[in-house]
C-alpha cells in the first residue's frame, strides 16, 4: 500500500452543501435561513447570552464570592517525589523541572508530607507543611525555606 493509495471507507465522508448557488441546488433563493427577520439579514443575529430583551440567565443567578487577584499559586510537591535524587543532593525549582516533577514554578514551591523520603537531601522551598519538614529531618535532610 502506497500514501496515495489511501482512500476514506466509501460512505464516510459527505459532500458539503453549497449553499446559495441557486435553484437546482436545493439551497437556492434564501439559503437555509426562511424568510426576511434578523437572522436573515447580513451580520444579523444576537450577542451570546441575548434573550430578547428578558433578563439574561447568567444575571439573574446569585453571584457568590470572589477571586483574590493577590493570591499566591504554589507548585505543589510530596516529599515522596523527592526519591529520585541522589543523596545529598540539593534540591530547587529548576531541579524539578528537569527532571519534570513540575511545570510550572508559579510563585514558589510548597512541599507536601504525603509519602515517605528515604533519600538525605536538601530541599529549598518557599513554604514546607510540618510533617514533610519532620519527615526530610528523619531522613537526614534540610528542609531550608527560600
Amino acid at each position: 500500500m502506497k500514501l496515495y493509495e489511501l482512500s476514506p471507507v466509501p460512505g464516510s465522508t459527505k459532500e458539503a452543501k453549497r449553499k446559495g448557488r441557486g435553484h437546482g441546488s436545493g439551497n437556492g433563493t434564501q439559503a437555509g435561513r426562511g424568510h426576511k427577520g434578523q437572522k436573515a439579514r447580513s451580520g444579523g443575529g444576537v450577542r451570546p447570552g441575548f434573550e430578547g430583551g428578558q433578563m439574561p440567565l447568567i444575571r439573574r443567578i446569585p453571584k457568590r464570592g470572589f477571586t483574590n487577584i493577590f493570591a499566591k499559586k504554589y507548585a505543589e510537591i510530596n516529599v515522596c517525589e523527592l526519591n529520585v535524587f541522589n543523596d545529598g543532593d540539593v534540591i530547587g525549582v529548576t531541579e524539578l523541572m528537569e527532571k519534570g516533577i513540575i511545570g510550572k514554578a508559579y510563585d514558589g514551591l510548597v512541599v507536601l508530607g504525603n509519602g515517605e523520603i528515604t533519600k538525605k537531601v536538601t530541599v529549598k522551598a518557599a513554604r514546607f507543611s510540618k510533617v514533610a519538614a519532620e519527615k526530610i529531618a528523619t531522613a537526614g535532610g534540610k528542609a531550608e525555606v527560600i
